[in-house]
């Protein structure tokens, strides 16, 4: 799966698209009012990233294991330091509405953390690498 992530941004104008192998979707982020830049930071949307992964996961994983949720919910916290410091004390939460028994929902939830791709990412780091323009 070849992931990619664009956004555009100039006075008044932000445009963001992510595009899944092909599949290309546009996200509504709005400018900042002075219009440079993205009215949300990339640590808000780190966390919406881990969020995100976490829930689609879920869903992954129950429906491999026949258990229906009703709803999930996720919420993923941390701390941003000086200018140039990673994220520390991140910190995520998974509430999740099933039939399926607590120990069954409890198990769901411990496995899909091992297998979670973008915790897994963070947990053992990646290589990033700026290309020249």
């Amino acid at each position: 799966m070849n992931i990619s992530a664009t956004l555009k941004n100039a006075p008044g104008k932000n445009a963001a698209t992510v595009d899944t192998d092909g599949s290309k979707k546009t996200i509504v982020i709005p400018a900042k009012s002075n219009g440079q830049g993205s009215s949300v930071n990339g640590g808000e949307l780190l966390f919406l990233a881990l969020a995100t992964c976490f829930c689609n996961d879920l869903y992954r994983e129950s429906a491999r294991r026949g258990i229906a949720l009703k709803s999930v919910e996720v919420t993923v916290s941390g701390s941003f330091g000086k200018e140039g410091e990673p994220a520390s004390n991140i910190t995520f939460k998974a509430d999740v509405q099933s039939d399926a028994t607590k120990k069954e929902v409890e198990a769901l939830i411990a496995d899909v953390d091992k297998v979670a791709e973008i915790h897994n990412t963070l947990r053992h780091g990646a290589k990033v690498t700026l290309l020249p323009g």
